[in-house]
C-alpha cells in the first residue's frame, strides 16, 4: 500500500463509501450473512428430519457421511469460488470473450470431475465406509445415504459453479433465488421421502441431490437467459495455463477449510467409535448446531472481503486498520454472545433434533464445549479473509490448516492420548484458542505499523 494510490484513488472517486466505513462494511456483509443462513437450511434440513425418527443408528449413519458431503463442497468451490475471481477481474477489464471461456471450463470439468469422483466412491463403497466409521449398526443407513450421495457426486458439485459465477456478474439475487428454491424442495421432499415413503437414509440423499438438480436448472436459466458474460457452450472449453493456475490458487485456498474439515471430522468419528453410535449420532447433531454459529461469523467475515481488498490496494491503512479493530471487536463480541445463548439452550437444542436421552445429555455436553471457543474462531475467520483480501495468499493457507486442520489434529491427538474422552470434548475450544493467537500474530508481523503511522 502507498500514498500514490490513495490519492489517485481521491481524484478518481472511491469504489465504496469509506467515509462511512461501519454502514458501508454491513451494506457488504449482510447480504452474504443470509447466503449463509440459506446454506444452514440445507444443512438441517436432513439432519432434523431424520431425527426425528428417533432412530440413533440412522443418525449415526447418515451423520457419518458428512465428511464425503464436505469434499464434494469443497471440490465445487475450487472452481466455483477460484473462477468466481478470476471472472470478476476479467469483466473489471472488459473482456467478455474470456469470461465466457472461463465459465463453460469450470462447468463442464465440474462435471467431468463429478463423474470422475463417483465412480471410485461407488467401487470402493465399503473401504471409504470403515474409514468414515461405520459399525455393524449403523453400516446399512450409513451405505444407502453414502450411495445416492456418491451417484449424485456431478450433480452437487456443479451446483457450487453458476451460483458462484453469476454473482460476478453481480446477480447476487438470481444466486440466492437458486439456492433458496433447492433448499425449499429438499425440506417438502425430505419428511415425504424419509418417513412416508419410508425410505429412511436413501431418502433422505435424495431429496438433497434433488435440491441441488433444482438449484442447478434455475442457475443454468440464468446464465442462458441473462447473463452476457458467461456461457456453457462446449466449443469454449478452453483456458490458458495462467488461467488455470490463478482459478486453482484461488479455489483450493477457498475450499481447503471445507477439506481441512472433513478430515477432522473423520478423525473425531473414528475416536468415538469405541464409545458407541449413540456419541456418533450426537456428534452429528452438535456440529450441525455448531454450523449456524459458524456460519454467521463467515458471512460477516467474508462479506468484508471487498472492502478490505479496496482499501488495502487503495493504500488507505488508517481506514483499514480502524475497520479491522471494529470487525475484531464486533465479530468477537457476536460469537460470544451466540456461545453464551447455545450453552444456555445446549438441551432444548438437542431435543429439537431428538428425543433419545442418552443422546441429548451427551450431545449439550459436547455442544458446550464446541462452542466454548467460538470467539477465538471469529477472530481466525476474520483474519483468515483480510489475508485473503490483501493477497497475503501463504498467511491465508497457515490460518486456513490451523483451526480445523493442522494445528486441531494436533492438538485433538495430544490430548486425547493424555484426557481420553475429556481430551476430545477440549481439542475443539484449544484449537480455536492457539489458532487465534497465530492469528494475531500473522498479523502483527504482516501489517505492521511503518515509522510515522498513526491512527
Amino acid at each position: 500500500m502507498n500514498k500514490e494510490n490513495a490519492d489517485k484513488r481521491r481524484e478518481e472517486g472511491p469504489v465504496f463509501d469509506t467515509e462511512r466505513l461501519i454502514p458501508t462494511y454491513f451494506k457488504m456483509a449482510l447480504p452474504v450473512v443470509l447466503s449463509m443462513v440459506v446454506t444452514l437450511v440445507y444443512n438441517l434440513a436432513d439432519t432434523y428430519f431424520i431425527a426425528r425418527t428417533n432412530d440413533p443408528f440412522l443418525v449415526a449413519g447418515v451423520s457419518l457421511c458428512a465428511p464425503l458431503f464436505m469434499a464434494l463442497m469443497a471440490v465445487g468451490n475450487i472452481f466455483g469460488q477460484g473462477g468466481n475471481s478470476l471472472i470478476a477481474r476479467l469483466l473489471g477489464a472488459n473482456d467478455r470473450k474470456s469470461t465466457r471461456r472461463i465459465s463453460s471450463f469450470c462447468f463442464w470439468i465440474a462435471i467431468a470431475l463429478g463423474l470422475v469422483l463417483s465412480i471410485p466412491l461407488l467401487v470402493f463403497k465399503r473401504p471409504f465406509l470403515d474409514l468414515l466409521g461405520a459399525s455393524e449398526d449403523t453400516l446399512s443407513h450409513a451405505e444407502a445415504y453414502y450411495t445416492v450421495i456418491s451417484a449424485g457426486a456431478p450433480l452437487i458439485i456443479v451446483s457450487f459453479i453458476h451460483s458462484n459465477l453469476i454473482r460476478s456478474e453481480g446477480m447476487a439475487t438470481h444466486s440466492m433465488a437458486g439456492t433458496i428454491a433447492g433448499a425449499v424442495l429438499n425440506i417438502i421432499l425430505d419428511p415425504l421421502f424419509i418417513s412416508v415413503f419410508g425410505w429412511g437414509a436413501r431418502g433422505a440423499a435424495l431429496a438433497t441431490v434433488l435440491g441441488y438438480v433444482l438449484t442447478d436448472v434455475l442457475c443454468l436459466i440464468f446464465v442462458l437467459q441473462k447473463s452476457s458474460a458467461l456461457s456453457v457452450r462446449f466449443s469454449l472449453l478452453r483456458v490458458k495455463w495462467a488461467e488455470f493456475r490463478q482459478i486453482i490458487s484461488v479455489g483450493f485456498t477457498a475450499a481447503l477449510t471445507n477439506i481441512a474439515s472433513s478430515v477432522c471430522l473423520v478423525f473425531m468419528n473414528q475416536f468415538l467409535k469405541p464409545y458407541g453410535d449413540d456419541k456418533i449420532a450426537a456428534l452429528g447433531i452438535v456440529m450441525k448446531i455448531t454450523m449456524v454459529v459458524q456460519l454467521i461469523l463467515v458471512g460477516f467475515s467474508f462479506g468484508g472481503v471487498p472492502l478490505f481488498g479496496f482499501l488495502y490496494g487503495a493504500g488507505e491503512e488508517k481506514k483499514l486498520r480502524k475497520l479491522i479493530r471494529f470487525c475484531t471487536l464486533f465479530l468477537t463480541a457476536l460469537a460470544f454472545a451466540e456461545s453464551v445463548l447455545v450453552f444456555l439452550l445446549a438441551e432444548p437444542l438437542m431435543r429439537v433434533f431428538i428425543k433419545d436421552a442418552a443422546i441429548v445429555a451427551d450431545g449439550s455436553v459436547m455442544l458446550r464445549w464446541q462452542i466454548a471457543g467460538m470467539a477465538f474462531a471469529g477472530i481466525v475467520l476474520l483474519y483468515t479473509c483480510l489475508f485473503q483480501a490483501g493477497g497475503k495468499a501463504l498467511q491465508a493457507l497457515i490460518l486456513s490448516l490451523s483451526r480445523q486442520g493442522i494445528l486441531f489434529i494436533g492438538v485433538f491427538f495430544l490430548l486425547t492420548s493424555l484426557l481420553k474422552y475429556q481430551g476430545f470434548l477440549m481439542s475443539q475450544p484449544a484449537a480455536d484458542l492457539f489458532s487465534a493467537l497465530l492469528a494475531i500474530l500473522l498479523f502483527v508481523l504482516t501489517f505492521r505499523k511503518k515509522p510515522g503511522d498513526q491512527d
